[in-house]
């Protein structure tokens, strides 16, 4: 297959720029679920990474992903690939190589079915020391975190008013699609305050929703987001370092946006902020939950994920529980429907009987005065000579 060549180092930011028919070539070690849909999105012909889909650390479910979607996917490529292939031009796949005409630039190995049942297999045997490091992680993360998450203290100071009020907090994680087209009547009854996680507040306005405010380390939500008079708090590091800064800077941003120094995820110290500021209810679309999410993440740093939904226990909700729960309240589109059956069906009893025939004949007399009256009113009026 041939096609226009789309490299990206961080797979995230290829996707916005990847057209059907492309052909993505990444370096993305361990191709995670969220990863995988977002291009399966974009419908590109094929996934040239220059690293190993599955490396054996856990069993990822990006590949799988991929070849289920029809994508060809040919690993372990090289990084020389990001040298020899310029951006925008044409090259093509044929088994594991990539070639520009006749010139062959890079081999690697075509993945099949097969070959990542083979990979997956290899990799929950190494599982075991991934839940060790897992627990390692946890452990130190809770030592060192230890006053923000029982004390809330080092939780800066914010404009948005969050006591009292449910919070809806957005990660363009796992379905975070269908989640928040579930929750639109939940969003429209009850307006919580929105809470847009990076790239999250994308996802919030292509939802037909603003949000209220913007957390992470800004380095994958779009100018347009970060313009539209959101509350911004920039994730730093523990020593104060906040480069997110300096992109609000460049945008003329940056007054009034507040950096949070903390360790672990941007999603976990927005969790954290809303808690801190007395939310009633914490919502979330998009995120990790389970073990698994945990690992496919591929981050050491998720073990703190794990500690603050402990922290905040029961009053965080999975937005995919939510969308079994709540119904929706009846619709006014829906009570018209319902009054006009209900208007058609008098409407017929009263005609099966003679009595209700007699009315509707003498109904029908007086709507037709009336309409010839009404007509009269605009007829022209002859005069005499």
């Amino acid at each position: 297959m041939s096609g226009v060549a789309r490299l990206g180092k961080r797979t995230k930011d290829l996707t916005k720029r990847l057209q059907p028919g492309d052909i993505a070539i990444i370096d993305h070690e361990d191709i995670d679920r969220v990863a995988a849909e977002a291009l399966v999105e974009r419908e590109p012909a094929a996934v040239l990474n220059v690293s190993a889909s599955t490396s054996g650390r856990y069993p990822n479910a990006g590949p799988r992903i991929l070849l289920d979607a029809g994508i060809a996917l040919v690993d372990s490529l090289g990084e020389a690939v990001f040298e020899d292939v310029r951006d925008g031009e044409t090259v093509t796949v044929a088994g594991g190589t990539v070639s520009r005409g006749e010139e062959l630039l890079a081999s690697g190995t075509r993945q099949d079915d097969e070959t990542v049942a083979a990979s997956l297999e290899a990799a929950r045997e190494g599982l075991s020391e991934q839940l060790e490091l897992f627990a390692e992680n946890t452990l130190e993360y809770m030592l060192r975190e230890r006053d923000l998450l029982l004390d809330g203290i080092g939780a800066p100071e914010v404009r948005t008013r969050l006591d009292g009020r449910a919070a809806l907090i957005v990660v363009r994680g796992y379905h975070y699609k269908e989640d928040l087209a579930t929750l639109k009547p939940f969003l429209r009854e009850n307006r919580p305050v929105i809470i847009g996680v990076d790239g999250g507040a994308d996802a919030v306005i292509e939802a037909g929703f603003h949000p209220d405010m913007i957390i992470g380390d800004m380095d994958s939500v779009s100018d347009r987001a970060l313009r539209g008079g959101s509350e911004l708090v920039v994730h730093a590091y523990r020593d104060g370092r906040a480069p997110g800064m300096e992109r609000l800077e460049a945008l003329g941003v940056d007054d009034g946006a507040i950096a949070f120094p903390a360790s672990g995820t941007s999603e976990d110290i927005a969790m954290l902020l809303a808690d801190e500021k007395g939310a009633s209810v914490i919502v979330a679309v998009g995120t990790h939950g389970t073990l698994e999410e945990f690992l496919d993440k591929g981050r050491a740093g998720m073990s703190s994920t794990f500690l603050t939904r402990l922290r905040i226990g029961s009053k965080l909700v999975d937005a995919k529980g939510v969308s079994r729960l709540y119904r929706q309240r009846i619709s006014t589109f829906q009570l018209v429907l319902l009054a006009l059956a209900g208007l058609a069906a008098l409407a017929v009893a009263l005609w099966a009987t003679p009595g209700g025939q007699a009315l509707v004949q003498i109904l029908g007399a007086r709507l037709d005065g009336v309409l010839s009256w009404f007509t009269m009113l605009f007829s022209p009026r002859v005069t005499g000579a």
